[in-house]
């Protein structure tokens, strides 16, 4: 599979054509004829059953139709609750319909219920899992500011230029940071508590905006971002985020407390928190989702931006709170 190879590719792109189809008015012993004199395909699972017409009506497992009687009706023998998949399914219902069913293989239909194909699980094992190893390269240069084909074979003068613009996001981010920090210089001089907590503070805002990223740049691999879409994933992703806040503001604003016994210090630095793992979350899903779905993402990378976000609005938070509380 080329590098354009998606979930959401459709299904009909892998379908197998070799599958067998047996009218549901044969007997067995008719049946094993037929199966016989025309062959069957190369990694044959089931036996379709269908009608005159042919749609199909039925599946047959290879046991069932080797074990019945030979005068037994096809019909007779059938599981008629089969499990399809319409020719305008992509790969990634495909995979869904292995995961709930637990079949080896399923047919794929047309509007009229005739069967244009198979798809077994050898499609996951053959060719989906090399794309999906190559994915979670991607994903990790995705992160970090660069595509791995464009550095691969690279000089040193050239790797350069591909990756210190993207630390010049760190660098502008970090000197917003101290530019604000420098303004709340009279509320780190009346309490050094603040500082302390600093670091960690904005650790916890990385680490939340990271990970809600990631979560969001895999969710992209099968699905189009849209406002339902996004709509939804922020209603999720910022109820996580408070549960997430509360439990570290708590947790770190008594720690504060039983260090330095400040309780308006201890929380002012809990309440922060929440705000800054709420606001982390929300950056790390809105980030690579507007760069995705504005198709900017092969030349911006969703890491770098993010994480400047984070910190600054990790800042502004925090020091603003702070200043506000005490």
């Amino acid at each position: 599979m080329e590098n354009k190879a998606t979930y959401q590719q459709p299904l009909t792109d892998f379908m197998r054509g070799d599958f067998t189809a047996l009218n549901k008015n044969l007997t067995v012993d008719e049946a094993l004829r037929k199966i016989r004199t025309e062959g069957v395909g190369e990694r044959i699972v089931y036996f379709y059953v269908v009608d005159d017409e042919q749609k199909l009506v039925g599946v047959l497992p290879t046991r069932r139709i080797l074990t019945a009687r030979s005068s037994q009706k096809l019909d007779e023998l059938m599981v008629k609750n089969v499990a399809s998949l319409n020719n305008d399914a992509t790969v990634y219902d495909a995979c869904e319909f292995f995961a709930v069913y637990k079949f080896l293989a399923f047919p794929v239909v047309d509007a009229e219920r005739k069967i244009i194909g198979i798809v077994d699980v050898n499609l996951f094992t053959d060719e989906l899992l090399d794309f999906s190893e190559r994915q979670k390269v991607h994903d990790v240069f995705e992160s970090i500011g660069f595509q791995i084909s464009e550095v691969k074979n690279a000089t040193p003068f050239k790797a350069w230029k591909i990756r210190f613009p993207w630390l010049m996001a760190t660098i502008t981010s970090g000197t917003v940071c101290a530019l604000f920090a420098g303004m709340f210089e009279a509320t780190l001089t009346e309490s050094l508590v603040i500082a302390f907590f600093l670091t960690m503070v904005l650790g916890l805002g990385e680490s939340m905006s990271i990970q809600s990223m990631t979560l969001t740049v895999q969710s992209l691999h099968t699905v189009q971002p849209s406002l339902k879409w996004y709509l939804k994933n922020l209603l999720k992703e910022s109820q996580t985020a408070l549960l997430i806040g509360l439990s570290s503001g708590l947790l770190v604003a008594t720690v504060a407390f039983l260090w330095k016994g400040e309780i308006v210090t201890s929380a002012a630095i809990g309440t922060s928190i929440l705000l800054v793992q709420f606001a982390a979350a929300v950056v790390g899903l809105s980030v690579p989702a507007i760069l995705h779905k504005t198709k900017l993402d092969l030349k911006v990378s969703a890491g770098p931006i993010t994480l400047a976000m984070t910190d600054v609005l990790t800042i502004l938070f925090y020091m603003g709170l702070a200043t506000v509380i005490m």
